[in-house]
């Protein structure tokens, strides 16, 4: 919900009792108090918003009875800022038996500017299960970790000394993906409680838009329409028994096309109403190569009732962002705004070192930036639930396409459990049906064997709510015997010879490889030999050339963007305790750090040439392990010449014979030295026809010149105490390539108005040479922040973020 909203971070001023301002001036925090030189039921209209609810929290650890209850003693209760996790973690060894009970939340707060309207409290992610109590009264409970649920607060309030409390229920219990009998060592992935996504305070009249759904229609022709399609709250009858909608179609601030209606309301309650709005004229399609983003403005406004007692009328206002594009998986492929595209993807947990899954938006957007910038996929499978918004955000601003799921893996339990995977698929396409970047609802839980009845009326839940998506689901058997979704999704861990070989599509249906590549090792960690991390890169290039190779793959998704963390295997699982390294499970090729290991080569190759040239090496140049006849070289250029101290050795050109079907197939060269220590490499990459260099790769073996690269993602985070950067340190050779087998500890010293959330030192030796942590913004301290590392034979490097009062164009 938006309408008038003071400034994005401003409302912890007011709502937090006896808090001092942390964005926002003088005037906005007196406003928010009720104290401002107006009258609270004057200023209304400049109160409906929808405001930041993170800060001034207290957090008591594990719930005792009474804990909700106002007059309850938290005096000794930390204070923390949203999103949270309920135990410390480390970058590795999580436990999840830290977490599993249940906690108490409470946060103090006075509400006198909400006077006259009505307020609802909404979560954006609990895990698992949550009990909202207001001044001792239960106003909400909620199952599910993954999506989003409101409260209303309205009537339970006072003007001041207001005390809400959230019971978090962080066992392992029979809600989806979750199965009650075998617990959490049987799960792929784990998920350590708290509310770990945004909370937000909505300010909204007695009748406002609940929900409104963004349509469309007839993309590709002349005639295109947007439907609009909102659902309405109404909280008392308007005078007159009506309230006029309108809906403008915007691109900018200019308005392309509007329409109006009148809603009749003539009782209280939930009202649909529905609005088209045509002429839009020519607009430009989402796409990932242009991801064109529209937003429409609805208004509803309604008149009030006569007489001193009557309530007032008021008006409520949305913004709802749009793209217009048409995405169909067909036979032959799939096709966006009306051209075959083949999907380049991987899979993505948003699980984070130290952090769990409560990464704030600044670090749930920039994965999205690494997919897209970094590793230069179009699509993202949400595996295995319902991700950030900040994340899907940022899916549909950069252009990558998604494909989102609810939560689930490899279980169905029983009448109460498949209810609520029901409503987690309903919960999951209300909350981004209105995403251009969305182009496939998964509808059955990852993994599970088919239960018809079950997928049947999952999809046709989609269908009554959204109807403009096909449904798949990922399958580990290639039957489409009782199956039940549009787009057949398979996990293919096919291995032919030692390599990775895809099964030919089902016959018949739209098909797309759902996974691939991850399992087929047990791992790739930095420290593993050589040959396995560049055997990592091999397999994706294998993969997604034979993806490309028949028309019948719509594309390929592979297994996995990122390392992510796992509960331990149980004693008779012999290959789950050779994949699960230290309660981490290493398929990604980037590990939990973010940073790209060997197997990422083939992704950062595939940037077009026309913005950068890239030559990235799937091997490390040392005296201990050269990579000898067979050196792959992922790259765009069109040809490669190389020198080892000088001298030329070999010229090497992209291998389109074995990988004709990636757009730009990786090289290959014999490095093979013989004796003695290895020369420096120089490989200079050249497009066609160029007479210079596009781009040069420099390597040395020799480890004198080594040295300690320290990283932050961002120069400036905001200071509301849940803004954070990463920073990340590595062990490189005078070029910057990564250099494993370093050993030592890595001391980390913070200067300014942040904190450091890392293991520090950080034991460099156990992770080969490759470190993070995060730079956290401290509530209301701004300035600069001066990070140092140092390690005892590879030197110290500092870096600096400022940390600024708030985001820049707030008001």
């Amino acid at each position: 919900m938006t309408g008038r909203v003071l400034s994005r971070r401003s409302a912890l001023a007011g709502l937090t009792a006896g808090a001092a301002a942390v964005a926002g001036g003088s005037c906005a925090e007196d406003l928010l108090r009720g104290s401002g030189p107006r009258p609270v039921a004057a200023m209304l209209d400049d109160l409906v918003g929808s405001y930041d609810f993170n800060q001034g929290w207290l957090f008591g650890g594990p719930y005792v009875k009474g804990a909700e209850s106002p007059g309850h003693d938290d005096s000794g209760y930390a204070r923390v800022t949203l999103p949270h996790t309920v135990t410390d973690l480390s970058w590795t060894g999580w436990d999840y038996r830290t977490w599993e009970r249940t906690w108490i939340y409470r946060k103090h707060f006075d509400s006198a500017f909400t006077a006259g309207s009505r307020v609802l409290v909404t979560f954006d992610g609990v895990m698992t299960n949550a009990t909202v109590v207001l001044n001792g009264r239960v106003v909400a409970t909620h199952a599910g970790g993954y999506l989003p649920w409101t409260a209303e607060l309205t009537g339970h309030l006072r003007p001041r000394g207001n005390v809400l409390a959230v019971i978090v229920d962080g066992r392992w219990l029979d809600v989806p993906p979750d199965a009650l009998a075998d617990g959490p060592p049987t799960m792929d992935f784990l998920q350590p409680a708290g509310i770990y996504r945004d909370v937000r305070l909505e300010v909204v009249p007695d009748i406002y838009l609940e929900d409104v759904f963004v349509l469309p229609r007839n993309v590709l022709a002349a005639g295109r329409t947007v439907r609009v399609t909102a659902s309405v709250q109404a909280g008392t009858v308007p005078r007159g028994g009506a309230a006029a909608v309108t809906a403008a179609l915007l691109d900018g601030d200019r308005t392309l096309a509007t329409a109006r209606t009148t809603l009749r309301i003539g009782r209280p309650g939930t009202h649909a109403v529905a609005l088209t709005i045509g002429g839009t004229g020519p607009v430009s399609y989402w796409s990932p190569e242009q991801p064109k983003l529209y937003t429409v403005r609805t208004t509803l406004t309604y008149a009030g009732g006569s007489g001193v007692r009557a309530r007032p009328g008021g008006t409520h206002t949305t913004g709802t962002r749009t793209g217009f594009r048409a995405a169909v998986f067909r036979q032959d492929g799939f096709y966006l705004n009306g051209s075959r595209q083949a999907i380049f993807g991987l899979n993505r947990h948003q699980l984070f070192p130290y952090l769990g899954m409560a990464a704030p938006a600044r670090l749930q957007r920039r994965d999205a930036e690494i997919l897209k910038n970094e590793l230069n996929v179009n699509m993202v499978r949400c595996s295995h639930y319902p991700q950030s918004p900040h994340f899907l955000d940022a899916c549909d601003e950069l252009g990558i396409m998604v494909w989102e799921e609810p939560p689930g893996w490899g279980f169905v339990g029983d009448a109460a459990f498949q209810r609520q995977v029901l409503a987690n698929v309903r919960d999951m396409v209300i909350r981004d049906r209105n995403r251009p970047s969305v182009v496939v609802w998964g509808t059955r839980l990852d993994e599970t064997k088919n239960y018809p009845a079950l997928y049947a009326r999952a999809r046709e839940i989609a269908y009554a709510l959204d109807g403009s998506r096909q449904t798949s689901g990922a399958m580990t058997t290639q039957s489409t015997a009782g199956w039940a979704e549009d787009v057949f999704g398979y996990d293919d861990y096919h291995v032919v010879a030692g390599e990775p070989s895809l099964a030919p599509p089902v016959a018949g249906v739209p098909y797309l490889v759902s996974e691939a590549v991850g399992t087929i090792l047990p791992t790739f960690r930095w420290f593993d030999p050589p040959a396995v991390l560049a055997g990592q890169a091999y397999a994706h290039a294998l993969v997604h050339d034979q993806a490309g190779s028949e028309p019948g793959y719509a594309g390929l998704i592979a297994w996995c963007g990122f390392d992510y963390y796992s509960g331990p295997p149980s004693a008779s699982d012999a290959w789950g305790r050779i994949r699960n390294w230290r309660g981490m499970k290493t398929p990604g090729i980037a590990d939990v750090f973010r940073v790209p290991k060997p197997g990422a080569a083939v992704y950062r190759a595939q940037a077009d040439p026309a913005a950068r040239q890239v030559i990235v090496p799937a091997f490390f140049w040392d005296n201990r392990t050269p990579p000898g006849a067979a050196a792959m070289f992922a790259t765009n250029c069109d040809r490669l010449e190389i020198y080892l101290d000088g001298e030329h050795h070999a010229t090497a050109t992209p291998e389109v014979a074995t990988f004709g079907n990636l757009g730009h197939p990786p090289a290959f060269a014999d490095l093979t030295v013989a004796g003695g220590a290895l020369p420096d490499v120089r490989v200079d990459g050249y497009t066609a026809g160029g007479a210079r260099p596009a781009a040069t790769l420099l390597m040395t073996a020799d480890t004198s010149r080594d040295r300690l690269v320290l990283t932050a993602d961002d120069a400036v985070i905001v200071a509301d105490g849940s803004d954070a950067t990463r920073i990340t340190f590595r062990a490189a050779d005078a070029y910057g390539n990564h250099r494993p087998g370093v050993t030592g500890d890595v001391a980390l010293s913070v200067r300014g108005p942040a904190v450091l959330i890392g293991s520090n030192p950080f034991p460099f030796g156990e992770s080969g040479g490759v470190g993070g942590a995060f730079l956290r913004s401290v509530p209301g301290k701004t300035g600069t922040v001066t990070v140092t590392a140092r390690h005892p034979s590879l030197g110290e490097a500092t870096v600096a973020v400022r940390v600024s009062r708030a985001y820049a164009g707030t008001a």
